[in-house]
């Protein structure tokens, strides 16, 4: 049996995991076990390492490793006890690869650790730009990290090998959380206004607004421009999803706090509503508003309008049915405006992800049960001519 410990720290990367936590758990060959950390073990971001078990996954070792505080130091000295977390939890656990997904500082952490220990590494989620946050730069150092690589196309594939990763271990699988949506059976609204608390309205907003880590300035003029352009909605419903475990998330977070206790008739926010409540509430809505990346790689292909505020997706391509805006309240609320508009729903009725295909798990599952291990076990630079060629010129 070959031991696979898949690691997630949040909602952000969990939701992403599942069709490939399902694949692996059902691939006779493979024991598999689930390190939980970060988000997943607070009760401000809903204790949500209890959905992990609902969904039938043994988490084998929870990394307790959050702060209270989310300045910048504290997000550091929160690194610094995860990988001292971590360095005993895979002591315990003894994979023989440990897959991690994305970019946030919590993988960056655990990767750093089985680096030092020599255990192989499966990256899902390399070669993206988000030049907003500080995720960005921590997504490519983790790929550095990395032995195998699993991009959402071929365009994020070339970037991974112009790192100078070995193009043999550099796969275009798709983004898994596309393959959760393909087989998901959604929640419906009277269900779902049900565990929200709230009737569901037409039009109904799902909004998830994040800390943008690289420009908090403009991240703090964004959300207050945001919720002054839904304080001019009329009619309707607004889910918030909670912010992520960030520098500023409090901050971030206050202004939406105030809105829902000004319109509770209409509002409600969420610490975290799970993949299948979150993607059957984005099946319901007229348009996704916010900053998250699943508003550009999930959103579309379930042919929902996305409204991205500001700069932190900058970097990353776009479906025809997302519309880019400033933090101002005015280009804010004409962008929610021109997302329902009919042109727009027409537009939107006709886009594609351009993360994939929904079938990611299955050839990342088919890699990972397959690849030889001692293959993996030293790295080497590979440069490609192209790049080198553009330094000579320079």
């Amino acid at each position: 049996m070959r031991r696979v410990c898949v690691f997630t720290g949040s909602r952000a990367d969990y939701g992403p995991l599942l069709a490939v936590l399902r694949a692996l758990d059902a691939e006779p060959s493979i024991d598999l076990s689930v390190l939980a950390s970060g988000g997943h073990l607070l009760e401000s971001q809903g204790l949500t390492v209890r959905e992990v078990e609902a969904d039938g996954f043994r988490v084998a070792e929870r990394v307790e490793m959050v702060l209270a505080s989310d300045t910048p130091s504290a997000v550091a000295k929160s690194f610094g006890l995860g990988v001292v977390g971590y360095a005993d939890a895979l002591d315990r656990i003894a994979p023989d690869v440990l897959v991690v997904l994305g970019d946030r500082y919590e993988t960056l952490a655990v990767a750093v650790t089985a680096a030092l220990r020599l255990l192989p590494i499966a990256h899902i989620g390399g070669g993206e730009l988000s030049y907003g946050s500080t995720d960005d730069s921590v997504r490519h150092a983790i790929t550095k990290l990395a032995h195998l690589h699993f991009t959402s196309n071929e365009e994020f594939r070339q970037r991974v090998i112009q790192m100078g990763e070995d193009p043999s271990r550099v796969f275009a699988t798709g983004a898994p959380g596309l393959d959760t949506i393909r087989a998901m059976s959604f929640v419906g609204r009277d269900e779902l206004s049900a565990e929200l608390g709230i009737e569901l309205r037409d039009p109904i907003l799902a909004v998830t607004y994040h800390p943008a880590t690289a420009d908090p300035d403009r991240s703090l003029a964004g959300v207050k421009g945001l919720v002054a352009a839904l304080g001019q909605l009329d009619a309707g419903s607004v889910v918030f999803s909670g912010t992520n475990v960030d520098q500023n998330g409090a901050a971030t977070f206050e202004p939406i706090r105030r809105f829902v206790a000004s319109n509770p008739d209409r509002s409600v926010a969420v610490s975290s509503l799970g993949a299948r409540r979150y993607l059957s509430l984005v099946n319901l809505s007229a348009v996704v508003v916010g900053n998250s990346s699943s508003g550009l790689a999930e959103v579309p292909a379930l042919q929902t309008p996305t409204v991205n505020i500001g700069s932190r997706q900058d970097g990353r391509p776009r479906a025809a049915s997302v519309i880019d805006c400033g933090e101002a309240a005015a280009e804010i609320s004409a962008a929610i405006e021109h997302a329902m508009s009919p042109e727009h729903i027409a537009l939107t009725a006709t886009a594609t992800s351009p993360f994939g295909d929904g079938h990611a798990a299955e050839r990342i599952v088919g890699v990972v049960r397959s690849v030889e291990l001692a293959y993996l076990g030293r790295k080497s630079f590979h440069p490609v001519e192209a790049a080198l060629a553009v330094r000579r010129v320079k």
